[in-house]
C-alpha cells in the first residue's frame, strides 16, 4: 500500500509545469490526505483547491498531472469527474466524467480497488453514483446522500464536510426544494470548516451559495469579505463574494471584484473556451456600477460584452447576456429607448421596450411588446408571466385605467411569490415591487406605494430605484423621518453623481428640510 500522505496546499503553491499554470499562486490552502504518491499529491492538492472555486478547466490540468505521475491515484480521477458539470446547474455532460472512470478502471468494482483507505472508497463510491444510471436529478440526490453518510462517519474531516457541503446544495437544487433546510445544512457543514482553516477556498465559497438570499445574507459576510483574498487567481473566487455584497448593498465592493474577476477570466480565455467565467462578472459588474450611478462605467461593460461576442464566435452565453445587459441599463438609467418587436426579440428586451414606448407616449410599439410578452408567458416560466403583466400593467395605466393595472400587477405578485428569493442582479430587470410602487405612486396611493417600496428594499437592500421611489412615496404620505432616510441613503449611493436628476432630488428635499 501507498504511504499515507497528509500534504497542505500551500497558499503560494506553484506549478511548475507550463508558464501559463504559474499565473495560479493563490489558491487557498487545505489539508487533504490521500494514497497518492508524493509527486502526483501535490498537483492532487492544486486539483481540489482550485475545483473549490469552480476552475474547472486549470483543476482538470492539475488532475491530470497527477494521473500521469501516478496511473493507478484513484483520487485524482475523482477530482477529474467532478471538473465537467455544475454542481448547482442542470444540463449535465455525464459522458465526460464516466469516460475518465473508465480510465480508472473497467468496472466499478476494479476502480474501488484502486481505492485503499475507506475514505477514498466513499469519495470514489458516491461519484460512481453521481455519474450511474438514471435521471441526472436523482443521481444529485443520492450523491448528496452519500457524502452525508461520509460526513457522519468521518465528522472531524474537513475535505469530506466541504464536498458534502457542496453535494448538499446540488441536491437541494435538484429537489427544488426551498425551505432552505438544505442550505442550512450546507452552510452548518462549511462553516465550521471555515472557522478552523481561514485560507480553505470551498468553506466561504459554499458558504456563500448556502445563504445567498437577503434573509440568510448576513451569515455569509465574513466568508465573503475573507473568499475575496483566498484564491486571487480563479476569476470565480473573485466574484463569488459579490453574491453577498449585493445582498448588503455594498455596490462599490460589487463593481470592484466583478471589474477583478473580469480581467482575471479575460487574461485565462483562449479561443474556443467558454466565456461563462467572462460573462459572468460583466453581468454583475454592470449591475453595482448602476445602483452606484456610474452609467458610464455601466455602458462600458457593455461594450466589454459585445467583445466578447465576437470574439467567442457569438457563444449562446454572451449572445443571450447582451440583450439583458442593454435592457438593464434602459430601467435604471431611464434612458428611454424603444427598440422594434419581432418574434426574436428576448423577453428582457421587451420589457425594457414596452415600459420605455409607455414612457416616450407609443403605445402602439407598447401594445406590440405586451402581446409578445403574452406569447412568451404562455410557453411558461415565471418570470416571462411576471414581465408580460409589468408591460400591460403600464399600458393599462397610460390608458387611464388604474384599476386594471393594480389587478395585473396583483396577479404578478403571486408568481414572484413561487419563485426563489432574489440573488444577484434583479431579475426581471425591472423589480416588480419596485414597480408596482411606482404605479401606485402615480395612482396618488402613496401610503400604499410605501408598502410595496418596502418589500422591494427587504428583497433587494440597497436597489437605488426602490430607494427613490421609497423616498417619494414617504414624502408624499407625509412621513419626512423615512423619505429623508431614503434620501440620505440614495445620495449616499451616488455620491459625486450630481449630475442625476434623482441625486438633485434628494438634495434639495434634504436641504429642504435642514431649513424647516
Amino acid at each position: 500500500m501507498k504511504r499515507l500522505l497528509v500534504v497542505a496546499a500551500a497558499l503560494t503553491l506553484l506549478f511548475a509545469g507550463a508558464p501559463a499554470q504559474a499565473q495560479f499562486d493563490s489558491v487557498g490552502s487545505l489539508n487533504f490526505p490521500t494514497s497518492g504518491a508524493p509527486e502526483a499529491q501535490q498537483h492532487f492538492l492544486r486539483g481540489v483547491a482550485i475545483l473549490h472555486s469552480f476552475g474547472w478547466k486549470q483543476a482538470i490540468v492539475e488532475f491530470q498531472a497527477a494521473q500521469q505521475l501516478d496511473p493507478d491515484f484513484a483520487m485524482a480521477y475523482w477530482g477529474e469527474t467532478l471538473c465537467y458539470n455544475h454542481p448547482l446547474f442542470g444540463n449535465p455532460d455525464d459522458e465526460s466524467p464516466r469516460a475518465v472512470l473508465q480510465r480508472l478502471g473497467a468496472t466499478r468494482e476494479e476502480r474501488s480497488a484502486k481505492a485503499p483507505t475507506a475514505r477514498e472508497k466513499g469519495f470514489l463510491d458516491a461519484v460512481e453514483t453521481l455519474w450511474g444510471e438514471g435521471e441526472y436529478n436523482d443521481r444529485r440526490v443520492a450523491y448528496m446522500e452519500a457524502m452525508l453518510r461520509l460526513a457522519e462517519r468521518f465528522p472531524n474531516d474537513d475535505e469530506v464536510a466541504t464536498f458534502a457541503a457542496v453535494a448538499t446544495l446540488s441536491g437541494a437544487r435538484a429537489l427544488d426544494d426551498r425551505s432552505f433546510r438544505y442550505e442550512i445544512l450546507a452552510g452548518s457543514l462549511a462553516v465550521p470548516v471555515f472557522q478552523r482553516n481561514p485560507n480553505h477556498p470551498g468553506a466561504p465559497h459554499y458558504t456563500i451559495h448556502a445563504f445567498d438570499d437577503p434573509i440568510h445574507a448576513p451569515l455569509a459576510l465574513p466568508a465573503a469579505l475573507r473568499y475575496a483574498e483566498i484564491a486571487p487567481s480563479v476569476a470565480h473566487a473573485r466574484h463569488m463574494p459579490t453574491h453577498i455584497f449585493i445582498q448588503h448593498g455594498m455596490w462599490d465592493y460589487v463593481s470592484d471584484h466583478n471589474q477583478i474577476a473580469y480581467d482575471v477570466a479575460r487574461d485565462l480565455w483562449e479561443p474556443g473556451d467558454s466565456v461563462g467565467d467572462t460573462v459572468h462578472p460583466l453581468d454583475w459588474g454592470q449591475y453595482g456600477d448602476l445602483q452606484l450611478g456610474d452609467y458610464a462605467k455601466a455602458r462600458t461593460w457593455i461594450e466589454r460584452l459585445e467583445m466578447v461576442h465576437r470574439e467567442s464566435d457569438g457563444q449562446a452565453r454572451a449572445a443571450s447576456t447582451l440583450p439583458l445587459l442593454n435592457a438593464r441599463y434602459v430601467v435604471e438609467t431611464e434612458e428611454w429607448k424603444v427598440l422594434p418587436v419581432t418574434d426574436d426579440s428576448p423577453a428582457a428586451e421587451l420589457l425594457a421596450t414596452g415600459i420605455s414606448a409607455v414612457k416616450t407616449g407609443d403605445l402602439a410599439t407598447a401594445a406590440q411588446a405586451e402581446a409578445r410578452l403574452e406569447a412568451l408567458a404562455e410557453s411558461g416560466g415565471a418570470a416571462n408571466e411576471i414581465m408580460y403583466r409589468e408591460v400591460s400593467a403600464m399600458v393599462r395605466l397610460a390608458r387611464g385605467q388604474g384599476d386594471l393595472a393594480v389587478a395585473l400587477m396583483d396577479e404578478a405578485m403571486e408568481f414572484v411569490v413561487g419563485m426563489r428569493l432574489p440573488n444577484g442582479a434583479a431579475s426581471p430587470v425591472k423589480p416588480p415591487y419596485e414597480l408596482y410602487g411606482e404605479i401606485l405612486l402615480e395612482l396618488d396611493r402613496p401610503d400604499e406605494a410605501v408598502t410595496r417600496f418596502k418589500t422591494s428594499l427587504e428583497r433587494m437592500p440597497g436597489r437605488a430605484r426602490s430607494l427613490l421611489g421609497l423616498a417619494r412615496a414617504a414624502a408624499a404620505s407625509g412621513d419626512r423621518v423615512t423619505a429623508t432616510a431614503q434620501y440620505e441613503k440614495l445620495r449616499s449611493n451616488w455620491s459625486g453623481r450630481d449630475q442625476l436628476p434623482g441625486y438633485q432630488e434628494a438634495s434639495r428635499f434634504l436641504q429642504q428640510s435642514n431649513d424647516q
